[in-house]
């Protein structure tokens, strides 16, 4: 097997050749894989356009899936495998859903800078994005690069988030969007989990940020001055110089790591067809878990 890469930035990011995604990775592949990730924080593989089992088994081989937040909005009948999340804009029968659409109005939340699962204990390691259909403008998937952020803070502000931990929960950026009509049993379906704001990532050892729009507190500081710290962080992590936008072609499979980055998807046309679909694994290695 030999593997080539690109950059796709100056600081992060890579576009892999050379691994077969309509093919379930071997051990021996899956570690070459892992290794770049560690390296690169984000994989760009291109292929054909996978359908829902090709894309669970090519995940599957690195670890076990995540489930996240159709924990909270149940399941869509419109895919056959729960653990795929439905980046798109259409309706079970394949058409255009209208903007109202209550799936649509909570996918908008996706717009804001986050990392996936980052409201549950484990939370995701690899997402895996696969693109089916692109609209005629827009939609493009921005990935910031936490350990290049944190390397660039002063170290002043370094030393102050030394021991902070922030509340991450699963509503929070719907909230922010006004977006609240769920159940009780929606609203705690799953409890809210404390992280570190800053942490090690265990495959290449750099320290990095982790906040983005599932943090909704510091705690041991009150809620403004929390949120302010969190808006501050956020507002240095996600400068240009820190950012890959990636510009979707079918066929694309976009993989990044949730440990490290924070992602987010920009506007588009919603009259127009976009169907992207995510596969995730979790991060049962974390040693946030075993602490």
């Amino acid at each position: 097997m030999t593997i080539a890469t690109e950059p796709l930035t100056p600081i992060f990011g890579a576009a892999i050749a050379g691994i077969d995604i309509a093919e379930v990775p071997d051990p021996a592949t899956v570690a070459a894989f892992d290794r770049l990730m560690d390296a690169h924080a984000v994989c760009l593989l291109r292929g054909p356009v996978l359908d829902e089992d090709r894309q669970i088994a090519f995940t599957r081989a690195f670890g076990p899936l995540d489930v996240g937040f159709k924990q909270v909005a149940g399941r869509n009948p419109r895919l056959k495998h729960h653990e795929i999340g439905d980046i798109s804009n259409l309706a079970p029968d394949g058409s255009v859903a209208a903007r109202s659409h209550r799936r649509i109005v909570s996918n908008i939340a996706n717009r804001l800078w986050h990392s996936d699962s980052s409201f549950q204990r484990p939370a995701a390691k690899y997402s895996m994005l696969m693109c089916a259909v692109v609209p005629s403008w827009g939609g493009e998937t921005e990935i910031a690069d936490m350990r290049a952020a944190y390397d660039g803070l002063p170290q002043r502000i370094k030393a102050m988030l030394g021991g902070l931990e922030a509340e991450h929960y699963a509503l929070h950026s719907r909230f922010m969007l006004g977006d609240d009509d769920y159940s009780a049993d929606q609203r705690n379906a799953i409890a809210p989990v404390r992280w570190p704001v800053v942490r090690t990532h265990p495959g290449s050892g750099r320290r990095h940020l982790f906040i983005g729009a599932h943090a909704r507190s510091i705690v041991g500081m009150t809620v403004p001055e929390g949120r302010m710290l969190l808006a501050d962080l956020l507002e240095h992590a996600t400068q240009p110089r820190y950012v890959h936008s990636h510009r979707w072609t079918p066929g694309d499979l976009l993989v990044w790591d949730n440990r490290c980055t924070l992602h987010r998807g920009r506007l588009f046309d919603l009259s127009e067809p976009r169907e992207l679909r995510r596969s995730t694994t979790l991060d049962v290695d974390a040693p946030e878990l075993a602490a």
